[in-house]
């Protein structure tokens, strides 16, 4: 398939860069330094990349760019951005909206944050002690579900570079809640020892950049099993990959 990464620079974006080459999918970079791309990537991988080299604030260099391409995946920006990252996320979707050559497949990049909290009605942005610049993940994810596109939003806990697992433990991936055990109990605390009590088990939520960026790259197609859907991952014993 044809995949633009926008933001293939970044720790994930890159990462999803090396897999789709390795994969055989025919990748397209949206970067702001081609040298560091180059850099990164190394000559073999870099001369199978078709690379753009634009504004990614610009409507047009974005809507062209979208042009033939079967997927976008958005690992541009951070939360910590503010405003600067809400109108890169609204760009970006709103020329994959009206673009006549692009199909509808996106993949944003958000939070665990962003996830249900079983036997709730919260998500953990919402609750006191969380930063209140993952409240931006929301805004984006608000902006996705007004639009008619094939998206999913990808939600890890803190993304580090590698993880040794031992054998039975596998990763596992939920559909718009925490993919951790949760129990019921939970729905009796207060919105306060909600927060402290996920704050304790935030090191379960840990997840490898490659088993992000492999997720991504494994549901690429339009009406899969993630559509319009929140997407968390966990390393867990007692629930078989899916």
């Amino acid at each position: 398939m044809k995949i633009i990464v926008f933001g293939a620079t970044g720790n994930t974006g890159r990462r999803v860069l090396t897999q789709g080459v390795k994969i055989g999918h025919e990748m397209t970079a949206f970067v702001r330094s081609p040298e560091k791309l180059y850099e990164q990537q190394g000559e073999d991988t870099a001369q199978h990349v078709k690379v753009i080299v634009r504004d990614i604030m610009d409507p047009v260099s974005v809507y062209e760019a979208l042009s033939h391409q079967d997927v976008a995946i958005i690992a541009a920006g951070h939360a910590g951005q503010g405003e600067e990252f809400v109108r890169i996320v609204d760009n970006i979707v709103s020329q994959c909206e009206t673009h006549p050559s692009f199909s509808g497949r996106v993949w944003l990049m958000g939070g665990a944050g962003l996830l249900d909290i079983p036997y709730t009605d919260l998500i953990c942005n919402n609750l006191p002690g969380f930063p209140p610049m993952y409240k931006n993940h929301n805004r984006n994810l608000e902006r996705l579900r007004q639009t008619q596109l094939d998206w999913s939003v990808m939600c890890p806990g803190t993304m580090v570079n590698s993880i040794e697992l031992p054998a039975p433990v596998r990763l596992h991936m939920t559909s718009e809640t925490l993919p951790v055990s949760i129990p019921e109990t939970i729905k009796e605390f207060s919105e306060a020892d909600i927060a402290g009590y996920l704050f304790s088990r935030l090191q379960e939520l840990d997840v490898a950049y490659e088993d992000v960026a492999n997720c991504m790259l494994n549901h690429i197609e339009l009406s899969g099993p993630f559509k319009r859907k929140r997407v968390g991952l966990a390393y867990r014993s007692d629930i078989s990959v899916r």
